[in-house]
């Protein structure tokens, strides 16, 4: 069996690579190290955030690597072809193949961002789960999306302007996964405090993983 690996390049963007597949997740103006990636099968994107696409560098990041696909959300699709950058949508309820890992495309209600307050309007969001021999890792994007069965590696939102650390910690619960890495952490001081609470109070029998940002560790 092929051990699946993950590299947290900060905040929310993570590559997993499944032993198929290396595949790219939300590279956006909080991360580093994702604008020289090559090689990938795919980019996916959970939504048209900042923080979760930077759009300017999205081009040379595509140039470099002319086989991956564009993966995206209905919200970011728009933008996108604002842009003329070529790209697939996806939604909720969708499962599809790159290069021989699959990936369903999962989502809160209509596949909504979480809600940050009442005023803001509510944008698309997909959550991503990847599944290969190695283990099924699930990336939620901004929501506390349902987990099928089976997930082993949750992508565990830290904090966000959306995010009340009680919620993250009684998701964790609800999908109980082996292993837990926390992510979406650029807006916080200290996120050794909620890193702290996470492991505290995740439930039996789940690890929880911080992973030194850019450095390969298997799942």
């Amino acid at each position: 069996m092929t051990a699946t690996e993950l590299v947290h390049l900060g905040h929310a963007c993570v590559v997993v690579d499944t032993g198929s597949a290396r595949v790219l997740l939300d590279p956006g103006v909080f991360s580093d190290g994702w604008q020289t990636l090559e090689g990938l099968d795919a980019i996916l994107v959970t939504h048209q955030h900042f923080d979760h696409l930077d759009v300017e560098k999205l081009p040379a990041l595509l140039a470099q690597n002319p086989d991956a696909e564009l993966i995206v959300d209905e919200g970011t699709a728009g933008v996108l072809r604002e842009r003329g950058i070529a790209h697939t949508r996806r939604e909720p309820g969708e499962t599809f193949t790159v290069a021989g890992t699959s990936i369903e495309v999962v989502g809160a209600e209509r596949g909504e961002h979480a809600v940050i307050h009442a005023d803001i309007p509510v944008i698309p969001n997909n959550g991503y789960v990847l599944r290969a021999e190695g283990s099924t890792v699930m990336h939620p994007g901004d929501a506390y999306v349902p987990a099928p069965a089976g997930v082993d590696v949750l992508l565990l939102p830290t904090g966000a302007p959306w995010l009340k650390v009680s919620e993250a910690v009684d998701y964790l619960r609800a999908v109980a996964p082996p292993v837990a890495v926390p992510i979406h952490e650029a807006v916080l001081a200290n996120p050794d405090l909620h890193y702290g609470l996470f492991d505290q109070l995740s439930p039996s029998g789940t690890d929880v993983r911080v992973l030194a940002r850019g450095v390969a560790a298997a799942m």
